[in-house]
């Protein structure tokens, strides 16, 4: 069930909607500009929500994912994966508590089956497993000075990437990556107030530019064509803090610690630029001047000077030595914001 409320509201805005998701406010090539200089606001209801809770809520999701879910103590968020037992990535969360509960982002189309799943493994543990991805709201920014734009509504803005704050007006995290990056989460009412105030100082951006932001950070993300398509390490949860070694076991860790401790990762995901007006799909090959297939496309998004910008999983000798093109494209290899070392 859609939340007609802020679909209203956003398309009175004057957000243009491909089925229930916000594609642009009216030109997406000028907003992904906006975005690159400037300061930018976000809806992001094109990510589904899971709300977990309930008295074992804690101990359960630690036998299911990659990071140590008792350190979400309301004052900070992570990225975690979630692995099936040969410990290839099923779904990529981001987790953080809102209103005392325990909540993950992911990719929309993977909330219905990963919910189902999820619940297989619950059996007779005091667990709740629901979808919220449409009774909160969460609001995207991003830019230079969204920092001090948000002090009126949280007081208490965070400095460090993914700590978190709490206010009436909902929960707010910092978000990792160059550029200052914000979510807040919260009911309609308190999001209809946060935007109308700062949209006078940041430009409403659609869907795309969000994904271009995530993209410059170096955020992978899983689709349902690419699940089980990558070990934790290939997407470069590890050098995300999305991998917590000491926490024991969960489902597929035996795996995910043999790569950690048994020799260096071969497979890392890169930044890559093509020079194309075809969108590279996740899953899309990247193959070497042989041929040969060396790696995948992780996620794509348009960039703001043309072509697209990805994020691609390649063989690293393969990276640094040979021509690669994705669709017969040449790929411009980039590093990510962080050393691709551990």
């Amino acid at each position: 069930m859609a939340n007609n409320d802020w679909q209203e509201y956003q398309f009175i805005q004057g957000a243009v909607f491909n089925n229930e998701t916000i594609t642009s406010f009216g030109n997406t090539q000028k907003e992904l500009l906006f975005t690159q200089n400037e300061n930018s606001i976000c809806d992001l209801s094109h990510l589904g929500l899971l709300e977990i809770s309930g008295e074992e809520a804690i101990s359960f999701l630690q036998g299911q994912v990659t990071n140590d879910v008792k350190l979400l103590n309301g004052l900070n968020a992570h990225y975690t994966g979630y692995c099936s037992a040969k410990g290839r990535l099923l779904a990529l969360f981001f987790a953080f508590s809102h209103n005392q509960k325990l909540h993950l982002q992911l990719n929309q189309k993977l909330v219905e089956p990963i919910a189902k799943r999820l619940k297989m493994y619950v059996m007779r543990a005091k667990v709740n497993i629901n979808d919220v991805s449409d009774s909160l709201v969460r609001i995207g920014l991003s830019g230079s000075s969204v920092a001090d734009l948000l002090s009126p509504f949280f007081p208490d803005v965070p400095l460090q990437a993914y700590s978190t704050s709490n206010s009436a007006h909902g929960t707010l995290v910092r978000l990792p990556g160059n550029l200052p990056r914000f979510e807040i989460i919260s009911n309609t009412a308190s999001a209809k107030e946060i935007w109308q105030v700062l949209k006078i100082n940041c430009k409403p951006v659609g869907k795309p530019c969000w994904e271009w932001l995530e993209i410059q950070a170096g955020i992978p993300d899983i689709y349902l064509q690419t699940q089980e398509a990558f070990v934790p390490q290939m997407v470069n949860l590890d050098l995300l803090e999305a991998i917590n070694f000491k926490k024991g076991c969960y489902t597929g860790q035996e795996i995910v610690a043999r790569t950690h401790y048994l020799g260096k990762v071969k497979r890392r995901t890169y930044l890559a630029h093509l020079n194309t007006s075809t969108p590279p799909q996740a899953g899309n090959d990247v193959l070497n001047d042989n041929g040969e297939i060396v790696g995948k496309v992780v996620r794509s998004s348009p960039a703001p000077a043309g072509g697209y910008d990805a994020l691609a999983e390649i063989r690293q000798e393969s990276a640094e030595a040979e021509a690669l093109s994705i669709n017969t494209v040449k790929v411009e290899i980039q590093q990510p914001p962080y050393p691709l070392t551990h």
